[in-house]
């Protein structure tokens, strides 16, 4: 009897949660609030992205949402302007299939790190895709966890590590 109603009372808390934390991440999603000339981009590129985040920013003139999202197994990140044009994707790599110039890059840089992730990234220009480098994840040997952008060629492009330096 006691088991009976143990049972009973954890398949209603599951009922009484789940619709809530179904609500909650549509409202933090809240897809409705992407522009319609965004979504439309996203979905012709890559038709089979699932949103998991999304972010408004302003980028001079610009208001550019940068969505993360995924398509099979693959995490992605793309930049689209609200009036639906590209600025850039990325798409995860593996840190093994990173060019030997980038992994040399940060290894100096950042040596004795542990790299988490990285992403290969394509700009877009005038309907032209280009190699825009690998933006990659990392801690540090002392802990702190940095996001440095590297040229396939090894050319640090940008690195959050040597900006907090420059703030102190």
């Amino acid at each position: 009897m006691i088991a009976r109603r143990l049972v009973y009372l954890a398949v209603l808390g599951v009922l009484l949660v789940a619709p809530a934390s179904r609500g909650d991440d549509k409202d933090k999603l809240d897809l409705n609030k992407i522009p319609k000339a965004v979504m439309k981009a996203l979905k012709d590129k890559f038709p089979k992205a699932v949103i998991h985040k999304w972010t408004k920013e302003k980028e001079g003139d610009a208001v550019v949402y940068d969505i993360e999202f995924k398509e099979g197994d693959r995490k992605k990140e793309a930049d689209i302007k609200e009036d639906g044009t590209i600025v850039n994707f990325e798409v995860e790599v593996a840190i093994k299939d990173l060019p030997a110039a980038v992994t040399k890059a940060v290894e100096k840089r950042y040596p004795k790190s542990k790299l988490i992730d990285a992403m290969e990234i394509t700009d877009i220009k005038d309907r032209k895709e280009t190699p825009g480098g690998y933006e990659i994840n990392l801690k540090t040997a002392e802990g702190k966890e940095v996001e440095v952008t590297v040229a396939a060629d090894g050319k640090i492009l940008e690195d959050t590590g040597a900006k907090k330096k420059e703030d102190k």
